[in-house]
């Protein structure tokens, strides 16, 4: 199957798994054909099955903002043409779905017809779609797709309660590889961060308010006047510069280190002993779920698809938005002694194995076929 991918190209957790997505059913045996402005941050490898083809926006002055749904429209219809692409999967109702609709529209006058797959991920719902200037966008792209899928059953959920949706959302969740996962390094390195007798502790994200990045610095800013610990804080975004103030009035700078953003999460992760996630809303919690796949027990809220990732009391702990006792007490739970933690860890492995890519891409596979098929009857 000839598979047109269109997503953010960005550290964000989306793009991550559109690229994910599309190299593994590169090894499957489908040409796939990423579409967007650059190179996706986790494409590092190009081939025969493997293309990526940029959108790019010419500068025009009479327009405020330059037009990129109007571009990547026009690219997609190109590329469908040059490559004979099948089928488009998009990541992201806007601006992806509704500039796919409209190339799909300028095909179908060519006598060329190619369905659409929409993957909701959760800001296109839950923050930009749901504004009253976007939300007749999003409900007509998510409509007019051709198949829909939702990366949680929160997700799901959330999307029937904001719009008028008149089609079946299949739930897919997230997935990861598990094979990138299982550490190859001999030594982590973990004496280069801390000290034998001190816990470390990890945060990796946007830095976007939605994160709550003060309550990560608050709730290990409670862990570490019990015992020992190091922070790791892993990422970029408007709520840095505010985090490194937070973290210098607490007196607390020698033990957090803020890496900016890492190509190297799998060791940093291989050395941590805990996670934090103590995030407003999470439509599924891709971060977490890295966490885990590296042993390590995740601290969270219990808001959107986290609860259908982290298994309170088995990989780590669900709290309540804003409850920073209670993550510092559940947090302690957890690291009090090697033998805790170590049951932790295995846990959290355990727990993400039932996200293994080899178990989630299949569905992907399943739902093209059902979409090609029925696309192509009527």
């Amino acid at each position: 199957m000839k598979i047109g991918i269109v997503c953010y190209p960005t550290f964000g957790g989306s793009g991550v798994v559109a690229t994910e997505l599309g190299l593994e059913l590169s090894k499957r045996g489908h040409e796939i054909h990423f579409i967007t402005y650059s190179q996706p941050v986790r494409l590092e490898l190009l081939s025969n099955n493997v293309h990526f083809h940029e959108v790019h926006v010419p500068e025009y002055p009479l327009f405020l903002y330059q037009p990129y749904e109007l571009a990547l429209s026009s690219k997609l219809v190109d590329m469908v043409k040059l490559h004979g692409i099948e089928l488009l999967h998009v990541h992201y109702a806007i601006p992806h779905a509704y500039a796919a609709y409209m190339a799909q529209q300028m095909l179908k006058d060519e006598g060329i017809f190619v369905p659409i797959v929409t993957t909701l991920h959760g800001t296109d719902i839950t923050l930009v779609g749901s504004h009253p200037f976007y939300k007749p966008a999003v409900t007509f792209s998510i409509n007019k797709s051709n198949a829909v899928t939702s990366v949680s059953e929160s997700l799901k959920k959330d999307t029937m309660r904001l719009f008028n949706i008149k089609r079946d959302i299949h739930v897919v969740p997230n997935f990861i590889d598990l094979e990138k996962h299982t550490h190859s390094f001999t030594d982590c390195q973990r004496e280069m961060m801390a000290e034998d007798s001190e816990r470390i502790i990890t945060h990796i994200s946007n830095f976007r308010e939605v994160k709550r990045i003060p309550d990560v610095i608050k709730v290990f800013y409670n862990i570490q006047k019990t015992l020992p610990a190091k922070l790791m804080m892993v990422g970029e975004g408007p709520e840095k510069e505010a985090a490194e103030r937070l973290v210098e009035e607490l007196g607390i700078t020698e033990r957090v280190i803020f890496f900016g953003n890492s190509n190297e999460i799998d060791r940093i992760l291989c050395f941590s002993d805990l996670f934090l996630l103590p995030s407003q809303t999470e439509s599924f919690g891709l971060a977490a779920l890295e966490a885990m796949a590296s042993g390590v027990p995740v601290i969270s809220t219990n808001t959107g698809g986290l609860s259908e990732v982290n298994d309170d009391g088995f990989s780590g702990y669900l709290s309540d938005v804003n409850a920073i006792n209670d993550m510092s007490n559940n947090a302690l739970k957890i690291l009090k002694d090697l033998e805790t933690l170590n049951k932790f860890k295995a846990n959290a492995k355990a727990q993400s194995q039932k996200f293994d890519l080899h178990n989630i891409v299949p569905m992907y596979e399943t739902i093209y076929e059902e979409t090609l098929k029925a696309f192509l009857v009527h």
